[in-house]
């Protein structure tokens, strides 16, 4: 039988934001796991589905076109939507737990943390839910010892693939300059993220390797606080896009800047214990992605448009 021509498929509009985010067919197709020519394919039919060009292929990288600009923000709704609904359906391989303890980064605490745990309440009638929050490092000793289920924690920039777990990467955020408004960096004392903790020790390696000693008197462990100094003009510092979310009673008295050095990103991720929670830390993973893409991230690039695509569900 023919394939019926004229159709939207899910796998199609997938096709499309990889190849818009990464600007080639062959990134894509690297991302998918797929070849080129089945990338092209897909985008193809798409387009002739929809009646309109999506992607101006001539360039390196390839641009969206103003309809696949109109048609990106609709195809990302559809795939989350698909996401959630993926997830709801396999969380019903999950109701015969009695018990799950769960650590998550203090970054997500007021807003997508709640929002987890209430949904995973309401699929798991019957499961006692414990909390830990705290800083990515400690979280994942936590996990190693046993003393927590998962971990939702930023990976460490040094970090190998232990046997012992399983990871699934959740998000991408890029590492920005937030100064005071119209300051110049360079007249500013820097104010660090203590190296106490995972990001501060990732922001003071990055600076090591670029030769970089900026002056600075300050290292604190609170984003509220260190916003806070910032918005007075007593220096400029470098967070991410989840620290500017959870302090952003600021976030109107700062201006965010790339960098002004190289780039510097980190990965966070869902880890447990291999094999001892079979499909449930995926399942809870697929249900983290949608929240995020909606508290955090939208939020975010409504905000700041260029943190577009370095800062993404992963």
């Amino acid at each position: 039988m023919p394939e019926a021509e004229g159709r939207v498929t899910l796998w199609g509009v997938e096709v499309f934001v990889a190849a818009a985010e990464e600007g080639s067919i062959s990134a894509a197709a690297r991302r998918l796991g797929v070849s080129p020519s089945a990338v092209s394919q897909q985008l193809s039919g798409l387009e002739a589905a929809l009646g309109a060009v999506l992607l101006d292929r001539s360039g390196r990288p390839m641009q969206v076109t103003p309809a696949g600009a109109m048609f990106r923000r609709h195809a990302q709704t559809i795939l989350n939507a698909a996401s959630e609904a993926k997830a709801e359906l396999a969380m019903a391989d999950l109701s015969g737990l009695t018990t799950l303890r769960i650590g998550v980064i203090e970054d997500f605490d007021s807003d997508v943390t709640p929002r987890l745990l209430s949904a995973l309440a309401r699929d798991l009638k019957g499961c006692r839910f414990l909390l830990e929050t705290g800083a990515s490092h400690r979280l994942m000793d936590q996990l190693e010892a046993r003393a927590l289920d998962i971990v939702v924690a930023a990976d460490a920039a040094t970090e190998t693939d232990a046997a012992w777990r399983e990871v699934h990467p959740l998000m991408s955020e890029p590492f920005v300059a937030v100064a005071p408004p119209g300051a110049r960096i360079d007249d500013l004392p820097l104010i660090l993220y203590t190296a106490r903790h995972l990001m501060g020790r990732q922001i003071a390696t990055h600076l090591t390797r670029q030769g970089l000693k900026p002056a600075h008197r300050f290292e604190l462990d609170s984003y509220a606080a260190i916003l806070a100094m910032v918005a007075g003009g007593e220096g400029w510092t470098i967070l991410t896009p989840l620290a500017l979310h959870q302090a952003r009673a600021f976030r109107s008295q700062v201006e965010v800047r790339p960098l002004p050095f190289p780039a510097l990103a980190r990965t966070l991720s869902l880890s447990a214990r291999a094999g001892i929670l079979h499909d449930v830390p995926a399942q809870i993973a697929q249900r983290l992605k949608p929240l995020i893409a909606e508290v955090v991230i939208a939020p975010a690039l409504k905000a700041t448009p260029w943190l577009a695509p370095a800062l993404r569900v992963l």
